[in-house]
């Protein structure tokens, strides 16, 4: 038996170049990715950002595996949950619920993924910041390009993703 690998060079540059300008909005400055797109003063619709709450917001992944796929993450930079305030994590698994509920809403899909890679040997490419990520799936859906061909099968832009997302997001109150 041998082992194959899969390697994803690509998110290393993006990363690293992320890490210099995040979606080109000139935010620099210090604080982990996340922390830098969420305070860089640029419009939501330019940085995908679909909601901000008092200690967590939610943005698409710039990078999604499929159209849709957002991430609900704290407004500051935790590596771990045990690093959450007791209102940090209220909020944080609530958005969650919400993000589910929206992502239905908004793409009719028959199901989502909801997980968390936390530090750097599970595979984020941003431990520092956790972050959860919400995929709707659809039956049938073309994951399997990825593996098979090297290709993502997007039907959706980020920005229509991002108009719809916030379009079907609810707040509770």
């Amino acid at each position: 038996m041998s082992l194959d690998h899969l390697w994803a060079t690509w998110r290393s540059e993006y990363v690293r170049d992320q890490l210099a300008e995040p979606h080109g909005a000139g935010a620099g400055g210090h604080g982990s990715l996340f922390e830098r797109i969420l305070n860089s003063g640029v419009d939501d619709s330019v940085t995908h950002i679909v909601r901000r709450g008092p200690t967590c917001f939610v943005i698409l992944n710039r990078f999604p595996y499929t159209s849709g796929h957002l991430m609900v993450l704290p407004n500051r930079a935790v590596p771990a949950l045990d690093g959450l305030t007791d209102a940090e994590h209220d909020e944080l698994w609530a958005t969650v619920r919400d993000a589910v509920g929206s992502l239905e809403r908004a793409f009719t899909c028959d199901a989502v993924n909801v997980g968390l890679n936390l530090g750097h040997a599970a595979g984020g490419s941003q431990s520092d910041h956790l972050h959860v990520h919400c995929v709707p799936r659809w039956d049938g859906d073309a994951n399997f390009m990825t593996v098979a061909a090297g290709t993502r099968v997007l039907p959706v832009s980020l920005d229509e993703a991002w108009a719809r997302v916030r379009s079907a997001w609810i707040e509770r109150g």
